[in-house]
């Protein structure tokens, strides 16, 4: 039996991994609805990639996977929320408008370094802005673990890790000491 670490597990599903320029630098806004056809495409690429990861890992506080983390420098991004009958949410060129002043903090993972958790301070509601695939931009609001899922992969879109959100002095920990289980990913 070989050991495989999560994140290891992770880009063996075609996620881009930490340190990979890609996931460090802005993503390339849609120009909307002259790049329709450019949209779908990356949409369809990441409903396909989170079909796989979805396959192998579950996750019960939702999903998201922005379009670089799968190797594709545009503006995408694609939220399963927690709520299993709750639809897909798809963010083009999607930025925050507003946020409120309340927050939390929460342990955030991220596909991209899955080998760790860390805690992260986010407001408890953000409005965003996106674009429709008719050029239409869309006014949302997304309140508590989902406005906490849309801004992680918001951020993503940015070229930011949750790494950059976390207080001074504060550290990912290792997802074995997250879980408290010690456990890895086995093959």
């Amino acid at each position: 039996m070989i050991e495989v670490r999560p994140s290891q597990h992770m880009q063996n599903l075609g996620v881009a991994q930490q340190g990979a320029d890609i996931l460090h630098r802005p993503a390339t806004p849609f120009d909307l609805p002259a790049e329709r056809e450019a949209a779908q495409a990356v949409i369809d690429q990441l409903f396909a990639a989170v079909d796989r990861i979805g396959r192998v890992h579950s996750f019960a506080k939702g999903m998201g996977l922005a379009a670089p983390q799968i190797g594709l420098d545009r503006a995408a991004a694609l939220v399963l929320p927690p709520d299993p009958e709750a639809a897909p949410i798809i963010l083009l060129n999607p930025r925050v408008t507003d946020a409120s002043e309340e927050s939390d903090e929460q342990y955030e993972g991220c596909l991209s370094f899955f080998d760790v958790r860390g805690m992260v301070p986010r407001p408890l509601r953000i409005e965003v802005t996106a674009t429709s695939l008719d050029g239409t931009e869309i006014v949302t609001v997304y309140e508590r673990g989902l406005a906490r899922l849309i801004a992680h992969e918001i951020d993503h879109l940015n070229g930011l890790l949750y790494t950059h959100r976390m207080r001074p002095g504060i550290h990912p920990i290792p997802v074995e000491e997250y879980r408290g289980t010690g456990s890895t990913w086995t093959y």
